[in-house]
């Protein structure tokens, strides 16, 4: 049965009773228009970019300049931090396995392709959170109506419950000599961000701020 995310997310936001440090993958500033100004009320937030799939590096290198321009400019963003992770193509091409599997070139979205393509920055955002020791991660990937939003939050929920068993009423836990052990980290969280008119928002942000709209989600095979 497919979840409420959106329900998920305004559960978490309404029992916030502080603003703990959040760590958000972002592929290009209009997608984190509305994300930023629906979070950062509720968060202290850091963006992470890492985004290996997109082609060619002109393009990549395009998308992160208008995204560092646009935060200069977007009240919401004052305060935001912005993190750039090294550049390889090479991390989608292997975590997507492509070359292996020929076929998969030829998926239109929300397939297997970019179902390992999501798994891969979000591993990365969540190894980054933990090594930083932020609250929680998350992404502005489901604010597109071209991505699977259940896809996205079921890889996100598995990163973090990858800790170890879960113990009702508590976060994860690992196992010392047999004896569960509370973990600390970030936890995941859920969102489904084109929801409450969040991709129209986001639209309304980019003809507002005059931002470059890519035509394509960003690898070569979805040019």
């Amino acid at each position: 049965m497919k979840q409420d995310y959106q329900k998920q997310l305004d559960t978490v936001l309404a029992s916030l009773d502080s603003k703990p440090s959040l760590l958000l993958h972002a592929c290009c500033g209009p997608c984190s228009s509305y994300v930023l100004e629906y979070l950062a009320g509720h968060f202290d937030i850091t963006v992470l970019y890492y985004n290996p799939n997109i082609y060619p590096p002109k393009e990549y290198e395009r998308r992160y300049n208008e995204l560092l321009n646009f935060y200069k400019r977007f009240g919401p963003a004052q305060n935001v931090k912005v993190v750039e992770l090294p550049y390889n193509p090479e991390d989608f091409y292997e975590a997507t396995g492509v070359r292996e599997q020929p076929e998969l070139a030829k998926e239109k979205e929300r397939g297997e392709r970019c179902r390992r393509c999501y798994a891969l920055r979000l591993r990365k955002t969540y190894e980054y959170a933990v090594a930083h020791n932020f609250d929680y991660f998350c992404t502005t990937l489901s604010i597109s109506p071209f991505k699977d939003a259940e896809m996205i939050n079921e890889i996100g929920m598995a990163l973090r419950q990858a800790q170890g068993p879960q113990v009702e009423g508590q976060g994860p836990q690992i196992l010392q000599d047999g004896v569960p052990e509370l973990v600390e980290g970030p936890r995941w969280l859920p969102s489904d961000f084109k929801k409450k008119n969040g991709f129209k928002r986001s639209l309304e942000l980019s003809a507002e701020y005059n931002l470059y709209r890519q035509e394509y989600c960003g690898c070569v095979y979805s040019v």
